[in-house]
């Protein structure tokens, strides 16, 4: 009897485990066959992400020239100053930049560092104010296009009209005291000056800076520059050029 009833109980463990190991198998083909979609879909995603680089570097190239290796390298480290993936940096310099150029004679290399100064005060911008990123570029947009109506998405205490623009520009001094710019005039003040001005009203109002300091010292900023990175990441594997 005892002999049987060992036998009967070492019949049901290993029944037991048999259905175990089964339904591990099953499990495990399963997460497999999950595993394996989601690389499928990573890889996927990857390749677009750097289809999309390319395009972009291309028009840097195509705007910038010589100073295109400096815009590259801005957008690289975009993550952590505008928490921005080097795509979105890209996209947003280019949007403008034909504006900028033409206000600077052509001059790549200082066209390159204004626009920097531009896309970082964007992101510092719609950081503190709150106001979303695409609101911002869509201002910039238009102030190179003359058009100041957007002016009020800044939150900066300006409204959307040429003679506060006209006061903006006055109140930041960019053009020196013997200049009184006006709405009939402030077509006339380049758009780079406009961008230096907007900074320097950032600067006093001590939203300058705001991204890197948050990336650095927030869980939401830090969400900010971790999500720009992955980006990035996603773009080095499918170039094959970047460790």
């Amino acid at each position: 009897n005892a002999a049987k009833e060992s036998d009967s109980k070492f019949n049901g463990i290993a029944s037991s485990v048999g259905a175990g190991l089964a339904n591990v198998a099953k499990i495990s083909a399963a997460a497999i066959a999950a595993g394996t979609v989601a690389v499928g879909a990573f890889m996927l995603s990857s390749i677009k992400s750097y289809a999309e680089y390319e395009q972009l570097v291309g028009g840097v190239d195509t705007l910038f020239k010589q100073s295109s290796d400096t815009i590259q390298q801005y957008a690289q480290n975009a993550y952590k100053t505008a928490g921005l993936s080097a795509n979105e940096y890209m996209s947003t310099v280019t949007s403008f930049s034909a504006s900028l150029l033409q206000g600077l004679g052509g001059d790549t290399a200082k066209a390159a560092d204004i626009g920097n100064m531009a896309v970082t005060d964007m992101a510092d911008n719609a950081n503190k104010m709150g106001t979303s990123m695409e609101m911002i570029q869509n201002a910039y947009q238009g102030f190179a296009k003359d058009n100041y109506t957007m002016l009020d998405n800044l939150k900066l205490g300006y409204g959307g009209t040429a003679g506060e623009m006209a006061r903006l520009i006055n109140d930041s001094g960019v053009m020196g005291d013997s200049m009184k710019v006006t709405a009939e005039t402030v077509n006339s003040i380049p758009f780079d000056k406009q961008i230096e001005a907007i900074h320097k009203i950032q600067t006093e109002m001590g939203i300058t800076g705001t991204t890197a300091k948050e990336a650095a010292g927030t869980i939401s900023g830090s969400w900010s520059s971790l999500t720009a990175s992955w980006d990035n990441v996603k773009t080095a594997i499918a170039s094959g050029n970047d460790d």
